[in-house]
């Protein structure tokens, strides 16, 4: 029997998938727990329709996305820090500042976003790589001054 998965069911299929299973296991398992229903005409016709939506937002958040890495490869942050001699800092700039200064230019990132592989220890520009979308990664330029 062909049906059409609604939820991700573990070794079966994924959500949005047609699969053939088991009369009994349709009938027993997946209708009642509302997992799955029977691929029909109807149900065909719903899940095209449905992929189509979900295809035509995924292209919106991309579009969101595109628009938001124009702006923040134009932005220049600018990060103080205490410094000693070599212009290595005392501390370091993390993530978290980045995503802060970000804050403040009214520019919402999350700090787990920002793809800094260690923090960085010295003065002047650094590019740091934001991934804001799977396919969109904007670059930003940080300059660290000394304070």
């Amino acid at each position: 029997m062909k049906v059409i998965f609604l939820e991700n069911v573990k070794g079966k299929g994924n959500k949005g998938e047609v699969k053939n299973v088991s009369e009994g296991y349709a009938r027993n398992f997946l209708f009642p727990k509302s997992l799955a229903v029977e691929a029909n005409k109807g149900n065909m016709k719903q899940l095209e329709i449905k992929k189509k939506g979900e295809e035509k937002k995924a292209e919106e958040v991309r579009d969101q996305a595109n628009n938001l890495k124009e702006t923040i490869e134009n932005l220049n942050i600018e990060l103080k820090a205490k410094s000693g001699e070599g212009g290595r800092l005392f501390g370091s700039i993390t993530s978290k500042q980045i995503a802060q200064a970000l804050k403040q230019k009214d520019i919402k990132v999350d700090k787990r976003k920002i793809e800094l592989n260690e923090p960085i220890r010295t003065l002047g520009y650094t590019d740091v790589p934001i991934k804001l979308h799977p396919k969109v990664t904007a670059v930003l330029k940080v300059h660290v001054t000394e304070q």
